[in-house]
């Protein structure tokens, strides 16, 4: 029998997948993608399928390729979804399968515990501010019993806490072999579980940092495996931007002096002058950030000829110098004490890894890339290439690993037309077979769009404040259960204030901003606030909250979108990319500005219905939605929603919603 056959026969109404999935319904679309994922094994071939919400894609893919017995890599955009593969997804089907697949997880080394760093931890002296010796210990009691080492296992450990980067390691600080706890090590422990496993569920950062630098595990792992699938696809081009470039951060330089002291101080006390040596480069570094000034957080440099735009070159240079000098006055150091400890050595190869980076910066950008600073609390440089297509065909798909095997490149939301080119172009995927496989929602009867008629234009000062009045107004009268996106942090303080001052006298309204805690924590605060028989919750969010949030259900009826996501202008790497564009006498405009805010807009919208009984409004508060040209394209990429022609309208929409919830809410 073919592969397709079984495939065929394993979603068919009364196949194996109904008789053991729990809720498992029969779905035209999850059919035919599984059936092209099904092909694409056998033909060893790429493929790219753009599966609306709904569809349930992540069985279109597993089912395929657990059936096809071969050797199998799942990567996904971040830990959680790789959690929820691994732990719910992946055993599930196994299971419905019957399948004896063995199965490993494998995560970048700073989500393992460092047995080595967390004893030098516990020798330091001085904690960082917020470390208490407390958690230390709990920390030191977990790694008693735990066996992956993994941290998202330890209960209640913020993952913004200042207590990981202790306890953790980096492909910098790592020691490697010569390291004294190298045999228990938890992450040589997860690579070589990895190797022996079925199916490796991996990310998207780990996949290209190992394409960067060959560190991961990853490269020993590709060549075995003739299956790939990149779930969440449409966030590859962008991460592989951001690791296959350069970067040079302050918190770098400060994090290895802060290492390089405790070290010395510990190992090596009196033979080197620590504190000189590593005062040397926290002064480099501080005197580099503030060569950016007092630039608003958040800021994105350009790089004019010889360093960001708006600052004194001479000042520049001469700080990147220093950091240059203070790096290698720290390699001249190590050199004296390299033979007492393998730390001294890692320390070295830092050191020169650092002052190679500086040296970088000074000379002039490398052909095909982008250079700009990130200012915030601390100064970040980059350089990334424009896009990841040279990488990808050379080594990916064009590699010695990639030629025999099928590459499947699936998410949500992939472009906004039929070639899928936003996100086949920049990923070097022209050739691969395109499938787009509609939603199985009925968004006409589901869901109803409003644009405002009467708002103050994007760029007015008095939009923003009119989305806050507007988004209190529409909440208060939903009771809650409301998303306000927005497409910049100002945007996001602005609106997230101004509705915490409406509802400041409200007893049953609260609002959640995000920053206020971590994100998970925030959904879940949202979910439960919008629960029957909680106080009602407006949640405002920006970046990240835009995909991948799923609250499915009366907690979310009502997304607010303050205005089109385009990229902002004057975005270095938005600029790089429009002039690239336009020297190939393209259009910026059409061709990058356009698709780019189209399926932002569409990941957006997304987080409204995620379940066949779902209902809700989606509102973008941008009249050029509705006024301009390219309006058109962009509410083609929209789901076919009805579209609500006033604010009366609206507002009855809202009443009935609410009306609904409610009569829901009595009868359970």
């Amino acid at each position: 029998m073919t592969l397709a056959l079984e495939v065929e026969e394993a979603f068919a109404p009364g196949g194996v997948l109904s008789r053991a999935a729990e809720h498992f319904t029969p779905r035209s679309g999850q059919t035919e993608m599984a059936l092209a994922v099904a092909r694409a094994i056998e033909g060893a071939y790429p493929l790219v399928v753009e599966a609306s919400t709904g569809v349930g894609k992540t069985f279109s893919y597993l089912v395929p390729a657990l059936l096809s017995g071969e050797r199998v890599l799942l990567s996904t955009a971040t830990k959680a979804l790789q959690d929820q593969l691994f732990g719910r997804d992946l055993p599930r089907l196994v299971e419905a399968l019957g399948l004896p697949v063995s199965t490993a997880l494998l995560k970048g080394r700073a989500s393992y515990l460092c047995l080595h760093r967390m004893e030098m931890a516990r020798q330091e002296a001085y904690l960082p501010d917020g470390v208490s010796v407390r958690a230390l210990a709990r920390i030191e009691e977990w790694s008693k019993v735990t066996r992956t080492g993994d941290l998202a296992e330890l209960p209640g450990l913020d993952e913004r806490s200042p207590m990981i980067p202790l306890v953790t390691s980096t492909r910098e600080n790592c020691l490697g072999a010569p390291c004294p706890r190298f045999r228990a090590c938890h992450v040589n422990l997860a690579r070589r579980e990895a190797m022996a496993a079925d199916v490796v569920v991996i990310n998207h950062h780990l996949f290209f940092a190992d394409l960067a630098v060959r560190e991961s595990g990853v490269a020993e792992l590709l060549p075995s495996v003739r299956i790939a699938i990149f779930d969440e696809a449409h966030q590859l081009n962008e991460t592989g931007v951001q690791f296959l470039g350069t970067n040079l951060t302050t918190g770098q330089l400060l994090d290895f002096a802060r290492d390089m002291l405790a070290t010395g101080l510990q190992l090596a006390r009196g033979l080197v002058d620590w504190q000189q040596v590593v005062s040397a480069v926290e002064h480099a570094a501080r005197e580099l950030r503030l060569c950016a000034g007092k630039q608003y957080p958040g800021t994105k440099l350009r790089w004019v000829d010889e360093c960001p735009e708006g600052l004194d070159a001479d000042e520049w240079n001469g700080a990147l110098q220093a950091v240059h000098a203070s790096c290698e006055q720290v390699c001249a150091a190590l050199d004296t004490v390299s033979e007492i400890a393998p730390d001294f050595v890692r320390l070295h190869e830092r050191a020169a890894e650092l002052a190679e980076r500086a040296r970088r910066f000074v000379h002039a950008c490398e052909p095909g890339c982008v250079r700009w600073a990130d200012v915030g609390t601390q100064l970040r440089l980059v350089e990334s290439p424009l896009d990841i297509s040279k990488a990808v065909k050379s080594k990916v798909l064009g590699g010695g690993t990639g030629a025999d095997k099928t590459w499947v490149f699936t998410s949500a939301t992939l472009g906004d037309d039929d070639k899928l080119s936003w996100f086949t172009q920049p990923c070097g995927l022209e050739d691969a077979e395109v499938l787009r496989v509609g939603s199985p929602f009925d968004y006409e009867r589901q869901a109803a769009l409003y644009v405002p008629p009467a708002f103050p234009k994007p760029g007015d000062p008095a939009h923003t404040v009119k989305v806050a009045e507007s988004a209190a107004r529409w909440s208060r009268r939903l009771g809650g259960r409301t998303m306000v996106l927005t497409t910049t942090l100002r945007a996001l303080r602005t609106i997230g204030d101004a509705l915490r001052e409406a509802f400041q006298e409200s007893s049953d309204m609260e609002v959640l901003v995000q920053g206020a805690m971590p994100k998970r924590v925030l959904i879940e605060r949202f979910r439960e606030g919008n629960a029957n028989g909680g106080k009602g919750c407006v949640l405002v969010a920006s970046a990240s909250f835009w995909e991948g949030i799923d609250v499915p259900g009366d907690a979310l009826q009502l997304v607010i979108i303050d205005k089109l996501p385009f990229p902002p202008p004057n975005d270095p790497l938005a600029e790089a990319r429009s002039k690239l564009l336009e020297s190939q006498g393209r259009s910026a405009f059409n061709d990058y500005f356009l698709p780019e805010a189209a399926v932002a807009l569409k990941q957006g919208a997304g987080r409204l219905i995620r379940r066949e009984s779902d209902e809700g409004v989606l509102v973008v508060c941008d009249s050029r939605l509705a006024s301009m040209g390219y309006g058109k394209r962009l509410l083609r990429a929209l789901p076919p929603m009805r579209r609500l022609a006033s604010e009366q309208e609206l507002a009855d929409r809202l009443d009935a919603l609410t009306r609904t919830c409610t009569r829901d809410c009595l009868q359970t």
